[in-house]
């Protein structure tokens, strides 16, 4: 395509026809495994305690809580996958990454739920991690790529609520086989290999993705791109035509690289996007992962948790679907604050009350606002830098919250043992606290195309 509009003004024309909206929920299955896996971490740990592979308090590997070293494992795997391995995505494409990292999850998880020792899980856990961590990130920058701008909070936040559907059915398959043994096999190992599994069967229908136009142009791959965009344009119902974009005709080629993640223009998105990435992951992990034994720390049984946590965790499929109601009506970062604001507050009350419906209720209402904090954030961090180099610099701030994690499991597994739920929340307070500061102040605002917020 010698002269024509270029990619990204013919991708921002698209209505949201079916076209789109198809390849948002072909991406965002695989991303249901991810997520399955990912919360599967808060659900099974009571089951390998129960089990006695897990050894209750700090009688764990190196002297340390073993739920706390499983989730520090896993998120270890999530930082070295999204720091080392996110860069490959932009070099050599979205459906490369989509191929692999999905692979690797479903050999990763297969093994782990044949270990028998709480070192060979928590190794296992860590490799699988490294491929969830660089297929998340491949996830946001291909939707932020693919979703015109007056549907790009949209698009995430059907992305979102079909990834957290993963929540509730990890906390349904827990409650039902971790206190069982279905053939005479422990019910934490049905759960782990039924993830690993599906990955497997959204592999096969996956493979049909397109590649990213806007990947393709930044690598001189004009006509691929060409085509790709044309087939969807061929796909716009009648009266709903592309509109026309205000962009000139140009001719396109091998575009100059960007400046970098800290260059002058970048420099300051990178440093914002780092410490929001420390401080959120407390707070949105600090509960998610930790909501079962929060819960039983209060005086509730394992199984009783377990269930309390399932009722609550219904709610994360659902929060992403009330927030397409003004997801591309307000800036992402107001909603990135306001999110935060209400987690710290209702993470306040629900330490303090001890009754289950309660104790339901307000969690629900932390999931909620969390639901609305990681649709926002995901969309927002993957406006703010270039399509070049979109999953190297996405990868890298986003990297910072794995590596939080890493280090907050510890933490809350220390406070909650010596402290009980109170002091946990009241770091999550903390943390939120410095979210909203830092982007409601330093943040930039993100309408528009992605080539005018990151030129």
């Amino acid at each position: 395509m010698s002269e024509a509009r270029s990619i990204g003004a013919r991708l921002d024309a698209l209505p949201p026809s079916w076209a789109v909206w198809r390849l948002i929920v072909l991406v965002s299955l695989g991303g249901f495994f991810e997520f399955y896996d990912l919360m599967m971490t808060a659900y099974i740990s009571p089951g390998l305690t129960r089990a006695g592979i897990f050894h209750a308090g700090d009688k764990g590997l190196l002297g340390l809580s073993d739920p706390g070293t499983f989730a520090a494992a896993t998120f270890l795997g999530l930082f070295i996958g999204t720091l080392a391995f996110a860069r490959v995505a932009d070099r050599f494409g979205r459906r490369f990454i989509f191929t692999v990292s999905l692979l690797w999850y479903s050999a990763a998880s297969a093994m782990m739920a044949l270990a028998h020792s709480a070192a060979a899980i928590d190794a296992w856990r860590l490799i699988a991690g490294v491929g969830i961590g660089v297929e998340l990130v491949t996830i946001d920058a291909y939707i932020a790529e693919w979703a015109p701008p007056a549907m790009r909070g949209r698009a995430f936040a059907i992305n979102q609520s079909i990834q957290f559907l993963a929540v509730p059915t990890v906390a349904l398959a827990c409650w039902l086989l971790v206190p069982r043994t279905p053939l005479g096999i422990a019910g934490w190992r049905w759960v782990i290999l039924a993830g690993a599994t599906g990955a497997l069967a959204i592999w096969f229908i996956r493979r049909g993705l397109p590649e990213s136009p806007r990947w393709l142009e930044g690598r001189g791959r004009t006509a691929e791109a060409d085509r790709i965009v044309a087939a969807s344009e061929e796909r716009v119902p009648r009266g709903g035509e592309a509109a026309q974009s205000s962009q000139p005709m140009v001719s396109r080629g091998v575009e100059p690289a960007p400046p970098g993640m800290f260059s002058p223009t970048y420099r300051g998105r990178t440093i914002l996007l780092i410490v929001f990435n420390v401080f959120q992951a407390i707070g949105f992990y600090g509960f998610g992962n930790w909501a079962p034994s929060l819960i039983a720390s209060q005086g509730h049984t394992v199984i009783d948790s377990l269930f309390y946590s399932f009722a609550i965790a219904i709610a994360y499929p659902i929060g992403p679907l009330l927030c397409l109601a003004f997801a591309d009506r307000f800036e992402r970062k107001f909603q990135i604050v306001m999110a935060a604001l209400l987690a710290a507050c209702l993470g306040l009350l629900f330490a303090r009350v001890r009754a289950p419906g309660a104790l339901i209720a307000l969690g629900v209402g932390i999931t909620l606002a969390n639901n609305l904090l990681s649709y926002s954030y995901h969309a927002y961090q993957a406006e703010l830098f270039p399509t070049r180099m979109r999953t190297t610099a996405v990868g890298f701030v986003y990297s910072w919250s794995r590596l939080s994690t890493v280090c907050s499991s510890l933490l809350i597994a220390l406070l909650l043992s010596r402290a009980g739920s109170g002091a946990v929340f009241a770091l999550i307070a903390g943390a939120m606290a410095i979210v909203i500061v830092s982007v409601g102040i330093f943040g930039p605002r993100t309408s528009g195309s992605l080539e005018a917020v990151s030129p």
